[in-house]
């Protein structure tokens, strides 16, 4: 079993910035791939960034790699990986969720392959 807890959500102006957490406790991570997905009210929840724990590769949805602002990471020792973003938009705007499941490196954007999800955190952007 694998338990995540999301965290850092919370209400930013345009352009501003935020950096999500999510604390992984439970089995070790090998072979597991750790990814952030966002829920935007009434669409579907779509990969955002993910990371392959082992060795720290990291993928971005194709929306994503435009921009420089959104970077995926994680702290081996403490377990956590973390989803920075700058220069937000009002259409980031979404439940943030973490997530994590053992795949392989080219399957990492492949939501049906997580098994383990946190409970969520809502980001808000808006004046």
């Amino acid at each position: 079993q694998v338990q995540l807890v999301e965290s850092g959500g919370g209400v930013v102006q345009p352009g501003g910035s935020l950096r999500l957490s999510c604390a992984v406790s439970g089995r070790t991570l090998t072979n597991y791939a750790v990814a952030w997905f966002r829920q935007a009210p009434g669409k579907a929840r779509d990969f955002v960034a993910g990371i392959y724990w082992s060795v720290g590769s990291t993928y971005y949805a194709d929306s994503m790699k435009g921009r420089s602002t959104i970077s995926i990471s994680r702290d081996n020792g403490k377990k956590t990986a973390y989803l920075q973003m700058n220069s937000l938009k009002p259409e980031d705007t979404a439940i943030y969720y973490c997530a994590a499941g053992i795949t392989i490196p080219s399957r990492v954007m492949s939501r049906d392959l997580y098994d383990y999800w946190g409970q969520g955190t809502q980001v808000t952007v808006s004046s």
